[in-house]
């Protein structure tokens, strides 16, 4: 049998679709053979959204499996034999009218009706699923996500006077503009792992945080980030599904995450969880405690 595995278009910044499938192919070799489709362009736009339509259209597999963020690749494949990963919903809360609801016919409803399976990474997904698609709760599977090989449990004490504070990630939902003047008297090293814009810099600079930056990094690095931690600050807002407080508990580092789903069931009571308020349509507050 040959499957069909389809990736959006290479974005360095952005990978973690990436990564969890690539800790998956070898398991999935064993099943099939395996073939990695990249669709061509970058982004969302009408010229984009054609263009993946005719690359998928184009190729021939007996099963396709579209990985994620490119849902709409799913309106040019087979019904039957089309498997969609839906990470999150994220933009269904951060958009209003109009092009809150073509975003919705082209990443949710129509790929979801098209498929004839449905995976997500999470519960709060899955319930995010059902109610936005009204679809039949057995069409949606959750498979949560597998955690790197390479993230060892490396001890050894912590830093206590200057501890190594890793921050995953520097999208809105990450929390890093609230975070900074959180931390601001705090002696401890942030360690972001992420392209850092300017406003983030001149923040970090405004409320003097000693930090370092990583960006690009393969598993091994990103492994080695994890064992120089001493702990790991994930106060995301909105998640499809955390996989560094997996990470972070698998290099035996303690985790501070937000008390909301599905953040607060992943760590299972083995992190601090923190209070997040969050109005999805302004900016977000945090309360550490």
């Amino acid at each position: 049998m040959k499957a069909a595995l389809i990736f959006r278009h290479k974005n360095p910044d952005f990978f973690s679709i990436e990564r969890v499938f690539s800790d998956l192919e070898e398991e999935l070799g064993k099943m099939a053979t395996l073939e990695k489709l990249v669709v061509p362009h970058l982004g969302v736009s009408f010229r984009n959204v054609i263009a993946a339509y005719v690359f998928s259209r184009n190729n021939r597999s007996d099963v396709y499996h579209i990985t994620g963020d490119i849902h709409y690749v799913a309106f040019g494949l087979p019904r039957r034999r089309t498997l969609l990963t839906i990470h999150d919903c994220v933009f269904l809360y951060q958009t209003r009218g109009i092009k809150r609801r073509i975003l919705k016919q082209l990443f949710l409803d129509g790929p979801v009706r098209r498929c004839a399976l449905v995976t997500t990474i999470s519960e709060a997904t899955r319930r995010d699923i059902l109610r936005f698609t009204g679809c039949a709760p057995e069409k949606v599977v959750v498979i949560p996500n597998p955690v790197s090989g390479s993230i060892a449990n490396v001890p050894r004490p912590f830093r206590s006077g200057h501890p190594v504070i890793l921050f995953l990630g520097i999208t809105p939902n990450k929390n890093l503009l609230r975070v900074i003047p959180a931390l601001e008297g705090i002696d401890c090293q942030l360690h972001i792992v992420g392209v850092l814009p300017q406003v983030e810099k001149d923040l970090l600079s405004r409320h003097g945080i000693d930090y370092r930056q990583s960006a690009h990094l393969t598993d091994r690095e990103l492994a080695a980030c994890y064992a120089d931690a001493d702990l790991v600050l994930f106060p995301s807002t909105f998640e499809g599904f955390g996989l560094p407080i997996l990470e972070a508990q698998k290099a035996g580092r303690p985790v501070i995450t937000s008390d909301l789903s599905p953040m607060k069931e992943i760590a299972a009571g083995t992190a601090c969880l923190v209070a997040v308020h969050t109005d999805l349509f302004s900016t977000v507050q945090v309360r550490f405690g």
